[in-house]
């Protein structure tokens, strides 16, 4: 029997409400943070000040040191910024590394009940908790750039002007964020009515109920004023392809009851 491995449950991570939907599982939880366009990370931007700030950003889930690492092994989450943000400042002057944590939501349906106490969506969601320290080497945060430019569109990063020279990789700062604990939470399926509504022929005669699948579509790309290639690269072609029909099918899939 193979057994999947899962971030071990603390009280920062146990899921408490609908914990049925609650998945520790490393695959699941990797596979939402790398498939969200924009993830958002918190962090405490200092004593003095009483809200927590929270930055849309771009980030990746990916080992450096075992770069053949699949989604269901242990990784760090690489986040992209500039040189001076507060958070890149931040985790310069936190030696042992800036608590932070990182969220991510994928909608799959819009679910419609009978009563709108009981409307809910499908989704999967991902929450991350850990240490976040700038990468320092040269090496590493090539590894990071390039993971982050192919999770944007897969192949991205051998067909463009590679590498990054002296003045962006001096611009741009990297984090890795060394994960502690992780929780995903996962809803699919159809309304769940209460039974006393599923008797009242006056309510279920006039109510329509069911699932509007929700699913992030790319259209055809389209080129910039200073384009000179004529065609639409294959690798670019076929990423939206795969990508429109993946989304698709994960919407229509999560109509049904696990």
């Amino acid at each position: 029997m193979v057994r999947n491995l899962e971030y071990p449950k603390k009280p920062e991570n146990t899921v408490k409400r609908y914990n049925s939907r609650a998945t520790y599982d490393l695959g699941a939880i990797h596979s939402i943070i790398n498939t969200t366009s924009v993830l958002h990370v918190s962090f405490a931007p200092s004593a003095d000040q009483p809200f927590p700030a929270i930055l849309p950003m771009i980030g990746a889930m990916g080992s450096f040191e075992y770069p053949s690492s699949g989604l269901d092994e242990p990784l760090d989450c690489y986040l992209h910024g500039y040189v001076s943000s507060r958070l890149m400042r931040l985790a310069r002057e936190s030696p042992d590394g800036l608590p932070i944590c990182v969220a991510a939501t994928k909608v799959d349906g819009f679910v419609l009940s009978l009563t709108p106490n009981s409307h809910s969506y499908n989704y999967r969601s991902a929450v991350l908790q850990g240490y976040a320290r700038l990468v320092e080497t040269a090496e590493e945060k090539v590894y990071a750039m390039q993971l982050i430019t192919d999770k944007v569109v897969a192949g991205r990063w051998e067909n463009t002007r590679v590498p990054p020279d002296n003045v962006e990789m001096t611009s741009t700062t990297i984090l890795r964020v060394k994960i502690e604990s992780g929780s995903g939470k996962v809803r699919q399926g159809g309304p769940h009515d209460e039974p006393k509504d599923q008797t009242r022929d006056e309510i279920t005669d006039k109510v329509w109920t069911g699932v509007v699948p929700v699913y992030e579509a790319l259209d055809a790309p389209v080129p910039s004023a200073t384009n000179k290639v004529a065609q639409i690269p294959a690798y670019l072609d076929r990423y939206v392809s795969e990508v429109n029909r993946g989304n698709r099918e994960i919407a229509l899939n999560a109509v049904n009851e696990p």
